[in-house]
């Protein structure tokens, strides 16, 4: 986490409210949601982590984040996104 600001948490969480606690993608919603192995992080359209404008960061499930990385677009390794289990 060394490359993310000392207010990561609060811009993650704020960027989460924005999208009112739904996924960017799918669209699965988290408001309410308590299922194990789901949860609602914070991506970085650039890929750069030091970036935190708002319009370059996006609230995506874990399932949609892991898909982009997998699609090669990343240069985050998958074993290195915190899936907040």
């Amino acid at each position: 986490m060394s490359r993310y600001s000392k207010d990561w948490n609060n811009i993650a969480c704020a960027i989460k409210q924005k999208a009112d606690w739904k996924c960017s993608q799918c669209g699965a919603d988290f408001k309410n949601k308590s299922s194990r192995g789901s949860c609602l992080q914070v991506h970085h359209w650039n890929r750069i982590p030091e970036d935190n404008r708002p319009e370059n960061l996006v609230a995506l499930c874990n399932i949609c984040h892991l898909k982009y990385h997998r699609g090669g677009k990343s240069n985050i390794l998958i074993g290195q996104l915190s899936l907040n289990l």
